[in-house]
């Protein structure tokens, strides 16, 4: 392109400054300037957003730079090209003659190729008597030579921002699991705390990420999401040291305690559960398949240890026991429950304890509740009743209201477990009889 000139498209398009710009643009390659035409292409596609370009474009830019005869872009050695509009859709991968026009014009408003008409709009070359190119009508690749440093340091910014994101978003997601997992955990073990509160403001913090999230977005989420990690794990660290420090304790007075070694304790040490024994040391001991066969914990007042098979013992009506139910007799009744196994279904009492330590967890249940209908109920009991709570989940305000209710009725003698459970199998019975 001569220095100074000026070129104005073809029939009815309408030329505009933006194009003017191009073309002053196009004229300012330094001398000696040169590029390898397929490493700046690479760069404008990694700097495709910076650039305001589609894909489609970039796929009409590739196929006008096959039609540069060498690999580094010169001006020494020119810079139009001039192919038909029928090539160009050949090497376009078969784009229909309208959506190549609209791509052109899109790569030209974005500043990376300019037009060069000729006085009929067509493109061609004129050669000399020794063959070479004299002047060439069709589409300047001086936009990209001269814009080349720009659109590399452009493509170098796209690579760190996409690392930058990349980076925040593993850490994010690292940090998001881990207040997640702490505060459950904080929850199954009943620790001290008001961990109801962390868990809405976990939920405040996650909720504020859009579907899709900037960088900014990210590292605001991942600052405030870090703090409250931090919150957590310096409270459970005080817990833990606490916890060691009454355990040492607990170990000097045992040793008083038991000196006499015909002590039966010793041997067989029953487990106190209206001194707050937590679940999961009664989900430890249980492991029974799905039959009417039910082992429960040693009643109060017992001694030595001792296991009563088929009941647990706890206060109700005149001959003061809770009966434990069997197993596939609780899963009838309230199937949903085996959804919140460990592996998706529920097979021995132990894994319905488990899914009810998750249900309590999803329905509000505080570990409090929890844990005083468990010393009430029993843990099978305890567990069984949380699976009726879910199964009627729609007729329930408050569950953890429910619970303490039940709990308070059964210190009472005033509750029994089998008539829920016969009210929910005839409901299920009457459901799976409409739906067959």
């Amino acid at each position: 392109m001569e220095s100074g000139s000026v070129t104005t498209p073809f029939g009815r398009r309408a030329m505009t400054l933006g194009m003017l710009a191009s073309q002053q643009i196009a004229e300012t390659i330094e001398p000696g300037t040169t590029r390898n035409k397929w490493k700046l292409f690479r760069a404008i596609c990694e700097a495709r957003p910076a650039l305001g370009v589609t894909d489609r474009a970039l796929n009409v830019l590739d196929a006008l730079l096959t039609f540069y005869p060498d690999n580094e872009l010169s001006e020494d050695r020119g810079l139009i090209v001039f192919p038909s509009n029928a090539q160009l859709s050949i090497r376009a991968k078969g784009m229909t003659a309208a959506t190549l026009r609209r791509h052109l014009a899109g790569l030209v408003e974005a500043g990376l190729i300019v037009r060069k008409d000729s006085a009929n709009g067509k493109r061609y070359a004129r050669r000399d008597r020794a063959g070479a190119v004299s002047e060439a009508f069709g589409f300047s690749l001086a936009p990209l030579l001269a814009r080349a440093a720009e659109i590399e340091a452009l493509a170098a910014q796209a690579v760190a921002d996409r690392e930058l994101m990349r980076i925040t978003r593993e850490r994010l997601t690292i940090c998001r699991r881990d207040v997640a997992k702490l505060i459950s955990a904080a929850l199954d073990e009943g620790a001290a705390g008001d961990w109801e509160k962390i868990t809405c403001i976990f939920r405040e913090i996650v909720a504020r990420l859009p579907r899709a999230p900037g960088l900014e977005h990210l590292t605001s989420v991942l600052d405030d999401m870090s703090l409250l990690r931090e919150e957590i794990v310096n409270q459970l660290e005080m817990l833990t040291k606490v916890k060691k420090i009454d355990a040492k304790e607990s170990q000097i007075e045992r040793h008083i305690q038991n000196s006499n070694p015909e002590s039966i304790s010793d041997l067989e040490p029953a487990i106190e559960t209206k001194q707050g024994a937590k679940l999961a040391a009664r989900i430890g001991q249980q492991s029974v398949p799905l039959d009417d066969q039910v082992i429960s914990a040693t009643p109060e007042g017992a001694r030595g240890g001792e296991l009563r098979a088929g009941r647990c013992k706890r206060p109700l009506g005149e001959d003061g026991e809770l009966k434990s139910f069997p197993l596939g007799l609780v899963l009838q009744a309230c199937p949903q429950i085996s959804d919140y196994g460990p592996a998706g279904h529920v097979g021995n009492w132990r894994e319905l304890m488990s899914a009810a330590v998750v249900v309590r967890s999803m329905l509000g249940v505080s570990p409090s509740a929890y844990q005083d209908a468990c010393s009430a109920m029993g843990p099978e009991n305890a567990a069984t009743v949380m699976a009726c709570i879910l199964e009627r989940g729609g007729h329930i305000n408050s569950a953890g209201g429910y619970l303490r209710d039940l709990t308070r009725r059964t210190e009472a003698g005033e509750f029994a477990i089998g008539p829920m459970l016969m009210s929910l199998v005839r409901a299920n019975s009457s459901i799976r009889r409409q739906v067959g």
